[in-house]
């Protein structure tokens, strides 16, 4: 092999090593927001520690609550867990503790479906 065989041969090793490392970390960066997980749908029930949500999928899921950590926020404005209502379309973003998802950031869609019939 000449020098400029084993130059090509280094490099292309060094490519597919490459491209082999950038795969093995894809799934670490595709992950939503550091392991939580997004919910997305319409507001089917609301109490004072859980939203349902029924989602774009057609699956009911129950997300909790926590006065310390969840925000809420319409059209990127702060908001509050009083104006969640049943019929709003919002994004949560929620990790899992004891098995059970807990909201982190829940986002509020435009209007609710009640504002929009007045």
């Amino acid at each position: 092999m000449n020098t400029l065989s084993i130059i090509t041969t280094k490099l292309k090793i060094q490519i597919a090593l490459a491209a082999v490392l950038a795969l093995a970390l894809l799934p670490a960066v595709v992950s939503a927001h550091g392991g939580e997980e997004h919910v997305v749908g319409t507001v089917t029930k609301i109490s004072d520690t859980s939203v349902t949500v029924k989602t774009t999928a057609g699956k009911m899921v129950e997300v909790g609550f926590d006065a310390k950590t969840t925000t809420y926020a319409r059209a990127k404005m702060p908001a509050q867990k009083t104006d969640v209502k049943v019929g709003d379309r919002i994004v949560i973003h929620a990790v899992e503790v004891n098995e059970k998802l807990v909201a982190h950031t829940v986002e509020l869609g435009g209007a609710t479906t009640a504002a929009k019939t007045k």
